[in-house]
C-alpha cells in the first residue's frame, strides 16, 4: 500500500480569497492546451491566428465550466442542489462532470464555428488532441481533493483516502488511473494520430471512442456516487451509461470520415 499524500486542497490563502489546487489544475490544463493549439495552428488548414485561438480557448473554457458544473448537477445530484442552490457555485470543492463539460464544449465550438464561419468538425478535430491535457490535470485536482476514489484493493499501489466515507481501507486510486489513461495515454494517441493530415471527423471520432472506452473500463474499479449507486445490473454506473454514446458516436464518426475519404 502507498500512503495517500495528504495535500491541503487550499494552495494558498490571500485572506480575502482562498486559491484551491482544484482550480489551479484546471488553469494549468487550459494554459497548456492554449500553447499546444497555437503550435498546432501553424500546420492546420484552419489557419487560425493567435487572436482567434484566444477566442477559441475562451469559448472552450466557458463551455467546460458551465457544462461541467451543470452536468454534475443534472446527471449526478439534482435533488441535492435544488435543496441547496447556493452550493451550485462551490466549484472549488469539486463537482465537475466530464460529460457535462463535453456537451458544453460541443455547444461552445458550434457557436464559435458560426461566429467565425468555420467548419464545426474541423474545429473539433483541431482541439481534440489537446483535450486530454485538461482531463489529466482535472483528475489530479480530484486526487488532491481526495474524491472519486475506487473500490477496495490489495494491490501494492492501493491507498487509504481521508474521506470518512471511504473507510479506513486501501482502495484503487482511480483518479490516477484516469489521469494516466484519459490524460497522458489519450494525449499521446491523438497527438500521434494527428501528426499528419487525416479525414475530417476522424480525430473527433477517435477521441470519443478512446475516451469512452477508457472511462467505461476504469468505472469497473471506481465506486459510484453513494446517492446514485449502480443504475442497472448491479454493475452499470452513471459514468458508464454516459460513456456509451461516446463509444457509439465515436465509432460512427471514424467510419464516416474514412468512407468519405474513399
Amino acid at each position: 500500500m502507498i500512503p495517500y499524500p495528504s495535500i491541503d486542497p487550499v494552495a494558498f490563502d490571500l485572506g480575502f480569497i482562498s486559491v484551491y489546487w482544484y482550480g489551479i489544475s484546471y488553469f494549468i490544463g487550459i494554459s497548456i492546451a492554449w500553447i499546444l493549439l497555437r503550435y498546432r495552428s501553424s500546420n492546420s488548414p484552419l489557419a487560425l491566428n493567435n487572436e482567434k485561438i484566444a477566442d477559441l480557448v475562451f469559448f472552450g473554457m466557458v463551455g467546460i465550466i458551465l457544462g461541467g458544473r451543470l452536468g454534475s448537477i443534472i446527471f449526478y445530484n439534482l435533488g441535492y442542489y435544488l435543496e441547496n442552490p447556493i452550493e451550485i457555485f462551490y466549484i472549488h470543492q469539486g463537482g465537475m462532470s466530464f460529460h457535462g463539460g463535453l456537451i458544453g464544449v460541443i455547444v461552445a465550438m458550434y457557436l464559435f464555428s458560426i461566429k467565425t464561419k468555420t467548419s464545426f468538425f474541423k474545429l473539433t478535430d483541431f482541439i481534440a488532441p489537446v483535450i486530454p491535457i485538461g482531463l489529466g490535470c482535472g483528475r489530479i485536482g480530484n486526487f488532491i481533493n481526495g474524491e472519486l476514489w475506487g473500490s477496495p484493493s490489495n494491490l501494492p499501489w492501493a491507498m487509504i483516502f481521508p474521506d470518512p466515507a471511504a473507510g479506513n481501507i486501501p482502495r484503487h486510486p482511480t483518479q490516477i488511473y484516469e489521469a494516466f489513461f484519459e490524460g497522458i495515454i489519450l494525449f499521446l494517441i491523438l497527438w500521434w494520430f494527428t501528426r499528419i493530415s487525416r479525414p475530417v471527423m476522424a480525430a473527433s471520432g477517435l477521441f470519443l471512442l478512446c475516451y469512452g472506452t477508457m472511462r467505461f473500463l476504469i468505472e469497473f474499479v471506481r465506486v459510484p456516487d453513494q446517492h446514485i449507486g449502480y443504475v442497472a445490473f448491479d454493475w452499470l454506473t452513471m459514468g458508464q451509461l454516459l460513456s456509451m454514446p461516446m463509444v457509439i458516436f465515436g465509432t460512427l464518426f471514424f467510419i464516416i470520415a474514412y468512407r468519405k475519404e474513399n
